[in-house]
This record gives C-alpha cells, structure tokens and sequence, in this order.
C-alpha cells in the first residue's frame, strides 16, 4: 500500500529541506550610461586608479572564494569593451558577458534567465561600486544559508525629510531605523523568480532594487540586511570619481604588510634600479629590497657618476641592471632638486638645473625604462611632495616640477596599461633627510616622517597591482621620526647643489 502523505489541519509544517545551492554566482549590472557624470561612455568603462571601473568591480568577485561563477550585464552597444577588458584582465569566472535591458528590472529578468534553472545563490551588484570589501561579499553568501534574501547597507547619518509635491516637510522618520541601501543584494534563485513571475501580473509594477521587489511581492519573506561599508560608494557623480580614486589610495597606504618570508617570494630574484639610491629614501629603499633578495642597482651623481637628466647615463645604467640579471622588474626615480627662494630671484643656470632633474629626468627614466618593464610587466615609481596640491612660495620650480610628476604618472599608467606595465608615485609628508635638512634646518624630529618608513610604504607599492596612483605616506601618531643619515665627503658636493635624493 502506498503511504499516505497527505497533511490533516492539525499537522504540524514540515521542516523545510536544508539550502544546497550548486553554485554561487554574482551577476554585475553595467548597464548606465554615465548621463549624470556628463560622460560619453558608461560609467563603469571610466578609469579609476589605473583601471576602468568595472575591471576593479569584477577583481573583487573573481577573487572572492565564494564566488563561483560572474555574469556581466552590460549597457547596449558596450559589451565587446567589456569583452576585452574581462580577456585583457584574464577573469576566469566571468562566464558571460551579455547586453542589459533598458530598465534595472529588465535586467534582473535577463540574469535570471542567463543563470538558468536549478537552486543557485545570486548575487547581484552595481558595476560602478568597485570598492565594494571582500567581507560584505563573503557575510552575503553567508547569510543565504539563513535567509532567502540579503541586502547591505549602512545607518544614515543624515536625518531624512519626506516631502510632498511642493518641497514641502510631511514627515521626518526616526533616523535610527533607518539605512542606507548599497550592494551587493543576495538571494535563492527560488526566491528571486517567484518575486518577478508575481511582479509580472502586474500592471504597475516598478521597483528600483531587487530587495524592493521581494519585498512587495513576497512580503512574508523576511529580507536580512548586513552592514555595508562606507567605502561601498557608487560611482554616479562627477565628484564620486574623485572620492573613489582617493579611496583606492587610501586602501592602498593601509594595506596590511606582509611577512618577511611574503617579502622574499614577492622579491627574491627580481630586479631593481633606483636612480638616486645612494642616501635618504632611495638608500633605505635599496637596502630594504636587497634584505628580502631582490637584485638592487643604485645609481646616482656621487656613486656612479649618473645623471638622470642624461639619456646616455640612463640608458647605460638600465643596460648595466639588464646585462647582469636578464630582467629589469622595478625602476625607481627619488631625484631631484629642492632649491629655495623667489622665482624673479634664481638664476638661469638654478633654474635649469631643478627642471632638468626633477622632470625631464623622470621623463628620460620613463621612457629609457619601458622596453625592460614590458618584459617583466613591471613598474615605475616616482615620487612627488605635498605641495604639489599648493605651490608654495619660495619653491615654486619644485612645487611645479612636483605636479607634473602627477600628472605624468596618471598619464602614462593610461598609456602603458596596454603594455600591463604600471606607474605609481609617492607622495609623503616631510621626512627626515639630508636635502630636507640644507633646505630648512634642524627641525622637531616628532614632525617628520622617518625615510625608512617611506621606503617601507614604496616596497609594498611596488609588489602590489596598483597603477596610476598618487599613495600618501604619512606618520602615524607617536611614531618616531628617523634622524636624516649624515652625509659622505663623496655627498657634500652633491648636497651643496641641493640634490634631493642619489
């Protein structure tokens, strides 16, 4: 006899059977514009640190572990740019890249129907949030085991008005429940399609989030909601771009350092020239890199007798790294000239001098040096100085010459990406050293940054994927000061012509 599983009234519901979703896939939604940015491209095609947006947006997933699979969804007429930045950056997860729709809910609809039939979770994500953190993506996931829906956001610390059609206050609801929405939004694939096949019924549907959607259509399903982040911001206005590329920057001066033996396996048998390596931030630099077996050549005015206004010294000192080791990987320029006083005041010969090695040097240095990093798909690093944001009186060669070296690393990080070599500058507070020093005197050693804590923050630049970034190095509270190495007899006439570094 075949049981009978038939429920009376009175018995009891069964449990539900436990999730087990066969995958996890994020489905990236690239389908503005860039109307509100006054762009002539989508948004998320908009380069942020070096990179276009949404190739930041995707590097996020694509390392996640519990991302399996990335889906792109992207504006009409973009989707062979986006094609190509997905093969150039080589995502292996990104299983498809198709067309959106014209509304953000048709969109969802064309997901959907992409990840197919069977139990999935979904996450879905706006393109132009690429700061989003690998621990919002992993408490979302997480979260599915529980829930059925997810959503992130943050408290407002704004108080919110509601207005009527005259811009008139008819209600100020209790700042403390309430939030702020970003991405990613999570869900059961179940759960997401029966929201939509119910919203199809009817007539007035509209929703600007897939929350939103469940939220009206299933309205017994409890929606989670995990903390986001204030960094998770959403690239729509001109001065979004901004913020997001300073975030970049700022990520990038608080990243973790490694270990010693992270160290060695990033640097062991890679090369690096230093031009202006023979004292001050180059020097520590040197000695740091060579610490964890890294292949230095320092060369400088006083020690190798290298100018790095001079093409030919340049060029003869990347074939001297090269001829020995095979590989140029890092090529470093902390030269330059900090010479005081007012502009009307300085002679010819001064002011060709500080124009000369503080930027065509690392101009020369550039492009003497990419031949060799494309080999290794390596990188510069320049440096610039806090005024650059401010020229400041009494050095406005070097404050000038300073903002080029910006303007020159944002610059070329656009022109060489092709070529997958990245640029970078350093951009740190006032540090301890001896061109510091001729300059200005004797000063509190608790105001200045100490060189080897620059050198330090130059390291982990190097070994990182950055590339167009301006990174601040500043010294944290109570933090000891370096005192400025003392000059060699060779570097007293060096210093005498106020050479800033090598």
């Amino acid at each position: 006899m075949t049981q009978d599983h038939t429920t009376g009234p009175d018995a009891a519901p069964e449990t539900p059977a436990p999730w087990r979703p066969s995958r996890t896939v994020a489905v990236v939604l690239a389908g503005g514009t860039g109307t509100r940015l006054g762009l002539g491209i989508p948004k998320q095609l908009l380069k942020i640190a070096g990179k276009p947006i949404i190739e930041h947006t995707l590097a996020v997933f694509e390392t996640a572990p519990e991302i399996d699979e990335i889906i792109v969804l992207m504006a009409t007429g973009h989707v062979d740019q986006a094609q190509q930045i997905v093969d150039k950056a080589g995502f292996r997860k990104v299983s498809k890249v198709i067309e959106g729709g014209d509304t953000r809910n048709a969109t969802t609809r064309i997901a959907l129907d992409a990840v197919g039939e069977g139990d999935v979770n979904i996450l879905f994500h706006d393109a132009v949030r690429p700061l989003v953190s690998a621990r919002i993506v992993r408490e979302c996931v997480n979260a599915l085991w529980t829930y059925s829906a997810v959503d992130v956001a943050i408290p407002s610390a704004d108080t919110i008005i509601q207005v009527d059609e005259n811009d008139c206050i008819t209600d100020i609801p209790v700042r403390a429940t309430l939030r702020r929405g970003q991405t990613p939004q999570a869900f059961r694939s179940g759960t997401i399609r029966e929201a939509y096949r119910r919203a199809e019924g009817d007539p007035d549907f509209a929703a600007t989030d897939d929350c939103g959607v469940v939220l009206r259509y299933l309205p017994g399903t409890p929606i989670k909601v995990i903390d986001g982040s204030d960094e998770n911001i959403k690239v729509t206005h001109p001065v979004d771009v901004h913020l997001a590329d300073k975030l970049f920057q700022l990520a990038a001066a608080q990243a973790p350092r490694l270990t010693t033996r992270g160290y060695t396996e990033e640097l062991a048998g890679r090369t690096v020239v230093i031009f202006g390596g023979s004292y001050g931030i180059g020097h520590d630099l040197a000695e740091l890199a060579r610490r964890y077996g890294a292949q230095v050549f320092p060369f400088s005015r006083s020690s190798t007798g290298t100018h790095v206004e001079r093409a030919e010294d340049v060029e003869a000192a990347l074939k001297t790294a090269f001829e020995a080791t095979g590989r140029i990987d890092h090529v470093v320029v902390t030269a330059g000239i900090l010479e005081k006083g007012a502009l009307t005041d300085m002679d010819q010969e001064t002011m060709d001098r500080v124009l000369q090695v503080n930027f065509v040097g690392p101009v020369i240095a550039a492009r003497q040096s990419l031949p060799y990093l494309q080999q290794t798909k390596g990188q510069l690093l320049l440096y610039t100085s806090s005024s650059y944001t401010r020229g400041r009186a009494q050095y406005a060669l070097y404050s000038s010459t300073k903002a080029a070296l910006v303007n020159l690393t944002q610059a070329l990080a656009d022109e060489w990406a092709e070529f997958g070599v990245r640029v970078n500058c350093i951009n740190p507070e006032r540090t301890a050293t001896p061109m510091r020093t001729k300059a200005f005197g004797e000063e509190p050693e608790h105001t200045l940054l100490a060189a080897e804590t620059v050198a330090q923050s130059s390291l982990d630049v190097l070994i990182s994927d950055l590339t167009g970034q301006v990174i601040d190095v500043r010294r944290a509270p109570g933090e000891p000061a370096g005192v400025p190495a003392q000059p060699t007899a060779a570097d007293a006439d060096r210093l005498a012509g106020g050479v800033a570094a090598g």
